[in-house]
């Protein structure tokens, strides 16, 4: 069947959608070809946050730049990380004179090019920190251990900004952006597979079936395990144990909870997952403080959700108390 999207030229999707989203948020963020600049970086004073990935899975990574969140993103295209060149200069449009933190998810593309970008900027003499998250658990004991960079890092996004907002040093926001990753875990569940964009492939044949995969690849990798289909309380039961225990968590810690939509799962579905992800850690004494419900790192029109949980101290609960405003998430 022919793919069905509101396209103009597949080869021209990421630079079209990179100019919508400059018209459609002009007090927020600039575009200047595949860098997203925060409006917010022009009068600051402080640590600066970058970041870089492809498109494909929106509103991650470039609906996060903005006031009290990234300073600058550079975007690849569809699935793709950039190129090393594009992510030096987003680290050194966005330094100010205390240092640009480079936050990296763990994909084998992401880290190439930030290899290569911080060759330049070692060169270049910048003052940077690097950390990488890759809070994915492994479900499948049999399968591969990917530990993949998640949705998980969207919240890390906002924590560390607040404290480079703070007048926080280099290694301090380094610090508790590397404290933050370290304390997180993340799990997909996928339900029905993507297509690309640019040329209608599907990333599986899970769509086909009756099953459901957990510990699933967001582009179709491996390292998940297939099974029938389950209510939503027992699809949280399943997964919140497994990073429950992976965080060891237990009564009186505080929590962190993100229901990541991939796609075409539901509001209502999500709300369901949230509520039974939070009666299910209620019944192990664990508190769930903060949250974000709704679809944040996406990859087409697949189904699904990712869950993370975060285990927090006083010091991240305090900072993501604080005000941003980007295009995909704001709050006073």
């Amino acid at each position: 069947m022919k793919m069905k999207k509101f396209i103009n030229a597949p080869e021209t999707i990421t630079d079209e959608e990179l100019v919508g989203l400059g018209l459609a948020y002009p007090d927020i963020v600039e575009v200047d070809g595949h860098l997203v600049i925060s409006k917010d970086l022009a009068d600051a004073d402080r640590v600066t946050i970058v970041t870089y990935g492809g498109s494909g899975h929106e509103p991650a990574q470039a609906g996060f730049v903005g006031k009290g969140m990234l300073d600058v993103q550079a975007v690849g295209d569809i699935f793709a990380a950039p190129n090393a060149k594009l992510v030096f200069d987003a680290m050194k449009l966005a330094d100010k004179g205390h240092g640009v933190l480079l936050l990296t998810l763990n994909y084998a593309g992401d880290q190439l090019a930030g290899k290569q970008a911080i060759k330049l900027a070692q060169k270049a003499g910048l003052n940077f920190r690097q950390v990488v998250t890759g809070e994915e658990i492994q479900f499948d004991p049999n399968g591969e251990d990917n530990k993949r960079g998640l949705a998980g890092a969207v919240a890390l996004y906002h924590v560390a900004a607040a404290a480079a907002r703070e007048g926080k040093s280099l290694d301090e926001v380094a610090e508790i952006a590397q404290r933050y990753a370290d304390n997180m875990a993340s799990i997909t569940v996928k339900s029905t597979d993507a297509t690309h964009p640019q040329n209608g492939m599907s990333f599986g044949d899970l769509g086909e079936t009756d099953l459901m995969e957990i510990g699933a690849g967001q582009h179709g990798e491996g390292g998940g395990v297939r099974v029938p289909m389950m209510s939503a309380k027992d699809t949280v039961n399943t997964v919140a144990e497994a990073l429950s225990k992976k965080l060891e968590l237990k009564a009186g810690d505080n929590v962190f909870v993100m229901i990541n939509g991939c796609g075409a799962t539901t509001m209502m579905e999500m709300l369901i997952l949230f509520k039974d992800t939070v009666e299910f850690l209620k019944d192990k004494g664990v508190n769930v403080v903060a949250s974000m419900v709704g679809e944040i790192l996406t990859v087409q029109e697949a189904a699904g959700f990712q869950m993370n949980i975060a285990k927090w101290d006083d010091e991240i609960l305090r900072l993501w108390n604080t005000p941003c405003h980007t295009p995909a998430y704001s709050k006073e």
